[in-house]
């Protein structure tokens, strides 16, 4: 189906090269006023004035959008957890008693519990979870997820997990992007960190490289869970059996986390809470992506966020996701995350848009075909309900999200209520 978008206040394009952006590059949204758009087979094929690209179409039948509002890239959310069997609502309640991670942990709470909640959930039970999931980012306006395993902690239940991802990737328009989280936590029926590694490198592993069942390789490197020279070792075993690094990294407190990503050349770090300007410099160096989930702080009351400043202001490769998942972070709207990231971490409308975006598709290798509005770029477009693209870190707790396109296709539509 060819379609053609009308009446664009805001053409939020990102156009550039095909690299990610970077300190001012950030910055730069490429907008066009008054803009139109037309997309072929899938693909952006014009893009500039309203009249001018009417001009340029040759074909009669097309179908129409008046957009009335901002048009922009879809949203790409490079840090999920999505593929889980219940909500942690006994955290959520002993957080709201002033318990923190740890303590909840110990009273049975945690990543622990969620892995026992996915041996109890059946695997079409689990794929319809996804499957509903995926729905509601759609309408947020996101059309990419990573989405991790973690919360099996065995290989039955990783397993189920990846299959689970593998078999509702066929079922949704959300484009899924498996990571294998095995290294989440240390199961209870294991003696330490390193026998669990050890189990995971020896049953997990090949088997999941084998049967093509994720992207990439993730671990928890935090004190209590996985040391950085234990995250140096797994992740490097992990790539000798083509998966791709990534790892959670000085969330709770400085763990190391940052450097054993630049040792091993981690795709992403994520959560970087507590890195320091050490770790800015190691995560340029090994041009690791620096995945930022102010969400999870907001969630979990915490005061205090990532310094995204310092890490714009040094060069760093920067994303934004919504770590999405049962405990600390259930939120799948982008938008909010934009809206946070504004507010809690001073980040510009314009950067966070881009690292929502861009960055993002970088993130997961997607940047040659997703993340910007150029010609022959997939046509994965927003149809957002502002006039000023600035009103979308400004409003929050709605979605301002009309019209989600994906591939070239209408995937989800506002309807109105009035």
């Amino acid at each position: 189906m060819s379609i053609f978008i009308r009446n664009i206040k805001q053409l939020l394009t990102i156009k550039g090269p095909k690299k990610p952006r970077i300190g001012r590059e950030l910055s730069e949204l490429g907008i066009i006023e008054n803009a139109g758009l037309y997309i072929e087979n899938g693909k952006i094929k014009y893009i500039g004035k309203e009249k001018e690209v009417f001009k340029k179409v040759k074909e009669k039948k097309f179908f129409e959008i008046d957009a009335n509002g901002v048009v922009l890239p879809s949203f790409i959310d490079c840090h999920t957890h999505m593929a889980f069997a219940k909500p942690r609502l006994f955290d959520f309640s002993m957080r709201i008693e002033g318990y923190d991670y740890k303590k909840i942990k110990e009273m049975g709470g945690g990543i622990n519990r969620s892995a026992k909640d996915i041996k109890k959930i059946s695997k079409e039970d689990l794929i319809s979870n996804i499957i509903y999931f995926s729905k509601k980012f759609i309408e947020c306006g996101t059309t990419v997820c990573e989405v991790k395993s973690g919360y099996g902690l065995d290989f039955d239940g990783e397993i189920k997990i990846l299959e689970s991802i593998k078999e509702a990737r066929e079922k949704v328009n959300l484009e899924l992007i498996p990571t294998f989280l095995g290294a989440h936590s240390i199961p209870d029926n294991f003696k330490n960190s390193k026998e669990y590694l050890s189990y995971l490198k020896k049953e997990l592993i090949p088997y999941i490289s084998k049967n093509k069942l994720s992207v990439y390789a993730d671990i928890f490197c935090e004190n209590g869970y996985f040391s950085k020279e234990e995250a140096i070792d797994y992740l490097n075993f992990a790539k000798n059996y083509g998966l791709i690094p990534k790892i959670h990294a000085e969330q709770l407190s400085r763990s190391g986390g940052a450097y054993a990503a630049s040792i091993v050349g981690a795709k992403t770090a994520d959560h970087l809470d507590f890195a320091n300007d050490m770790d800015i410099k190691y995560l340029k160096k090994s041009k690791t992506v620096s995945v930022f989930l102010p969400t999870s702080n907001y969630f979990l009351g915490i005061k205090k966020y990532p310094d995204v400043r310092k890490f714009i202001e040094n060069g760093n490769i920067i994303a934004l996701a919504t770590d999405f998942n049962p405990g600390t972070s259930p939120c799948w709207n982008m938008q909010f995350v934009i809206s946070v990231a504004l507010t809690q971490m001073k980040m510009k409308i314009e950067q966070a848009i881009v690292a929502s975006t861009y960055n993002a598709a970088y993130s997961l290798d997607l940047h040659n075909r997703k993340g910007m509005i150029d010609l022959d770029m997939d046509a994965d477009i927003l149809v957002m309900d502002v006039k000023d693209y600035r009103e979308i870190g400004y409003y929050f707790g709605d979605n301002l999200n009309k019209m989600t396109i994906k591939n070239g296709e209408i995937v989800y539509e506002k309807t109105s209520s009035f």
